[in-house]
């Protein structure tokens, strides 16, 4: 992974190269192993490089075409770049590196911009095409590399963070409240281009773009999320996700420095270790695989790691920590960032990935994305019995709903009215009446019980469309807008800070496509969810892991955050001046509830105290 940037000056005159180096500089931990610039006619570009492929300097970038005229700056990996090679090479393109940058480069030189469509990986990239005078860059399908865009009087800059782009001298650095708001209101992040600066925007995942010299943009979208049943399902579906999820693991093995892997007692980590431990063979035994998990007290999964480092011989790492040391990392946290947090877990992520760094590694698996796109979550059961019972199913509704009842220790009557208000209030959304009038209802809600005022707080909540609340619409929308965006952010900042790539086997796009494919039982079935992943990984991975109906999560002691000393520190900061001078916080109500549940173990108040002071923290830091 590493770091880019890019400045285009729309009247003409030459890139400012200052500019660009000083821009480059705000990235180094993305690249601590190289850096370079190039600048041509009205475009620079710059890059950070950690090196993971190729560790010569013919992997050094800006990477020039053969005849000069074409330049590249590329973060992330082309997990097919050997296929890719092989295939350019047959149409007469020769290579002087081993590196995925130069195949990327040639694959645009043979394809044009159709070449995204050919990759499979993660990756942002600028390419300046002199030869037509235009910028083209692109996105991976799920965003899982980032890249942000700012225009305003003769620039548009482009950067792996934001932090690159608040050098830009045209940039004046203001608040979106918009997105300010949905978090301090609902909690809400990364689920739209905007970010919390006001003109800078992420590009959007899956998208591809093309910016002439003058500033005019052509912007496109070469791939989105299938819909439901949008090809063919395989004869056997478990059999097949196992192959893919196997090749999946394969290629993000192509590394030449240590790879390791994060392993929680979880169904998705143990199953990309047991495969990696496969793809290994004899290896894996005399050179063992590195393992890194966070542990905590109050979520024992010790027993679920243990059988799968007896299975795979791997060395575990271990960390651990409490809420008073994870909240001293806030600081430091949202400077990687460059925006807020959701909770402690992310301070957990950065620290795991110090960790990671510490040891030597500099590439780690992990199983990001099963959630969200093969149905991880609780909550999804309801979203399936929901769908089943709008299929005309009762009877199998009914059966299922017990399974899951017997396996959880849950009693079924509950359940059931559950979701029979669920099913009554989802078809009654339908209506617009009833939409505004739960709009109505929410608003209320919010300016009763919120610490934020609504009047004072500058952007407004939105009047709701209609959503689908069908399991596929769900996951679609969880993979798109909805946690996993914001997911992939926190995975990203971490790692990067830390100089360490993250690679997730769950993303590639064909495990993606061929779950999309499938109906809804092979991702909820009776009390399992993940039902494919079960089925699949039978005999691959240890048993007490592909059969534990509970999922723990990732463990976050944010409730703590009611207890002193911690506390303390941040009433004091929520409630000062700089804070009160805001104009946006109801302090009565802030208060209130602060005295009454100092001490207690009220989740709800615990995530509203530390986005409160996530937000100032964030202000004071940017000067905001």
């Amino acid at each position: 992974m590493c770091g880019i940037v890019a400045l285009l000056d729309t009247t003409g005159n030459p890139a400012d190269v200052a500019l660009v180096r000083r821009m480059v500089a705000a990235l180094k931990h993305r690249g601590p192993d190289d850096s370079g610039d190039f600048v041509a006619d009205a475009i620079g570009l710059g890059f950070r490089r950690l090196s993971i492929i190729d560790l010569t300097n013919t992997g050094h970038q800006p990477m020039l075409s053969p005849d000069g005229k074409v330049a590249l700056v590329f973060n992330g990996e082309i997990f097919n770049y050997l296929e890719l090679r092989e295939e350019l090479r047959q149409r007469g393109h020769s290579f002087r590196s081993s590196s995925d940058t130069e195949v990327l480069l040639h694959a645009y030189l043979e394809w044009g911009t159709a070449c995204v469509e050919r990759f499979n990986g993660e990756w942002a990239f600028i390419i300046y095409d002199g030869r037509r005078r235009v910028v083209f860059g692109s996105r991976d399908r799920f965003g899982i590399k980032p890249l942000f865009q700012f225009r305003g009087g003769h620039c548009v800059a482009w950067a792996s963070e934001i932090k690159a782009v608040l050098r830009v001298p045209a940039y004046s650095s203001a608040i979106n409240w918009s997105v300010a708001g949905a978090y301090l209101r609902e909690g809400r992040l990364d689920f739209s281009e905007d970010t919390f600066f006001r003109d800078i925007r992420a590009v959007p995942a899956g998208t591809a773009f093309e910016v002439n010299l003058g500033g005019q943009e052509r912007r496109w979208k070469y791939w989105s999320l299938p819909a439901a049943g949008a090809s063919d399902a395989p004869v056997d579906p478990p059999e097949a996700f196992a192959h893919l999820l196997e090749d999946a693991v394969r290629i993000r093995l192509r590394s030449d420095v240590p790879v390791g892997v994060c392993l929680s007692g979880g169904l998705d980590s143990t199953s990309v270790i047991c495969l990696m431990r496969g793809l290994l063979g004899d290896n894996g035994r005399s050179r063992p695989i590195l393992a890194f998990s966070y542990h905590h007290p109050e979520y024992d999964e010790q027993r679920y790691i243990a059988a799968t480092i007896e299975q795979t011989g791997a060395m575990l790492h271990r960390l651990t920590l409490d809420h008073r040391e994870l909240w001293k990392l806030t600081e430091e946290v949202i400077i990687a960032h460059d925006e807020p947090v959701h909770t402690l877990t992310a301070m957990v992520g950065f620290e795991l990935m110090r960790m990671i760094a510490s040891a030597g590694v500099r590439v780690i698996l992990n199983g990001q994305g099963a959630d969200e796109t093969i149905a991880g979550y609780d909550s999804y059961f309801r979203d399936a019995w929901y769908t089943s019972l709008r299929r005309g199913r009762p009877f199998a509704t009914y059966r299922a709903m017990q399974a899951f009842g017997r396996a959880h220790h849950r009693p079924l009557r509950p359940m059931v009215m559950d979701l029979v208000r669920h099913a009554a209030k989802t078809e009654l959304r339908r209506t617009a009446g009833y939409r505004w009038l739960a709009h109505l209802k929410y608003r209320s809600d919010l300016a009763r019980n919120t610490w934020v005022d609504g009047p004072s707080l500058p952007g407004e909540l939105e009047f709701p469309d209609f959503e689908p609340l069908d399991l596929d619409s769900v996951l679609h929308r969880a993979t798109t807008r909805e946690p996993l965006p914001l997911y992939l952010r926190i995975e990203d900042r971490n790692s990067m800070a830390h100089s360490v790539e993250t690679r997730l086997p769950f993303l590639d796009y064909r495990i993606v496509e061929l779950a999309a494919s499938l109906d809804v039982s092979w991702k909820i079935r009776d009390e399992w969810n993940k039902f494919l992943l079960r089925e699949a990984m039978a005999g691959r991975i240890p048993e007490i892991v592909r059969t534990r109906v509970d999922k723990m999560g990732f463990p976050s002691p944010t409730v703590r955050l009611l207890e002193e000393p911690v506390f303390g520190a941040l009433r004091e900061l929520i409630t000062s001046q700089r804070a009160r001078e805001r104009g946006i916080y109801n302090m009565s109500n802030m208060l209130d509830d602060l005295e009454r549940h100092h001490g207690t173990s009220n989740q709800a108040i615990a995530l509203r105290l530390f986005r409160v002071a996530q937000f100032e923290t964030w202000a004071r830091i940017h000067g905001l």
